[in-house]
């Protein structure tokens, strides 16, 4: 199997955005295999290049990304069945991914495992660099550089690897009490792994609003004193579908459940 975590910069985050710049880097291995800037078929937001400070200047040059020499490989990486594609928030970087033809096989989102190994939501968000710093990652990245992110992606993705195999090896049953240390350790990862890439693979369903003007209320609660809200909500996330899948998931449920 061939981990690989990829990040991308964008023009904007709306449905009409394209891929601006991508890094991409495999487990264990020091050099990237790509970090590049693309010239987007569409205009840079201001407000993108106030987060990432790629500016049309710097992109005026390069070549569209679909048709940079390194195309047909990525393509051919993301798309094979041996290789898992690891992104914080996933969704967003496959909406991007998906505008230029490129559709990985298997994906795991370190953002909804961090969120699923919080059960009882104890941090106060789960945006890459909070935990990056939350975690004491020690990692020489410049966020919101392509690059950077994915460093701190990796330095991420192995903790939580770490704490779902120790889950997993705690609970797991039914193996031979003969098996060594190496064995059972080398099977939890194994299980770990598949379990990163199953809750990776399903919506998530959030419980609580952290933004907006019901900040920090249970949206069940929300749901049966303001449903309007919600519903406006759900109208705003759906302009863009591929990226908000989980939030238009967790309010359909909501919803649906209050009027019961």
């Amino acid at each position: 199997m061939r981990i690989v975590f990829f990040d991308t910069e964008t023009t904007g985050g709306g449905e009409q955005d394209r891929l601006l710049s991508l890094a991409v880097k495999e487990k264990g291995r020091e050099k990237a295999i790509v970090n590049a800037i693309y010239k987007p078929p569409v205009p840079i937001t201001f407000e993108s290049m106030a987060v990432h400070h790629i500016t049309e200047k710097m992109a005026r040059d390069e070549p569209l990304f679909t048709a940079a020499p390194e195309y047909k490989e990525l393509k051919a990486l993301f798309e094979h069945e041996d290789t898992v594609a690891v992104a914080h928030n996933v969704a967003f970087d496959l909406a991007m991914l998906s505008r230029e033809g490129i559709t990985p096989t298997r994906t795991i989102c370190t953002y909804k495992i961090a969120r699923t190994l919080d059960p009882e939501e104890k941090l106060a968000n789960y945006r890459l660099q909070y935990l990056r710093y939350l975690l004491g990652l020690e990692v020489e990245a410049t966020a919101h550089d392509a690059l950077g992110d994915v460093l701190v992606l990796e330095g991420l993705f192995e903790r939580l690897f770490v704490k779902m195999t120790e889950e997993k090896a705690k609970t797991s049953v039914g193996r031979s009490p003969d098996a060594s240390e190496e064995t059972s350790r080398g099977a939890a990862e194994e299980e770990a792994l598949r379990h990163m890439i199953e809750i990776s693979s399903r919506p998530m369903l959030f419980t609580t609003l952290r933004f907006g003007k019901h900040k920090g209320k249970r949206i069940e609660d929300v749901a049966k004193t303001d449903a309007s809200y919600l519903r406006w909500l759900l109208q705003e996330k759906k302009k863009d579908p591929a990226a908000e899948a989980d939030w238009i998931y967790t309010l359909q449920h909501y919803l649906a459940s209050a009027v019961r």
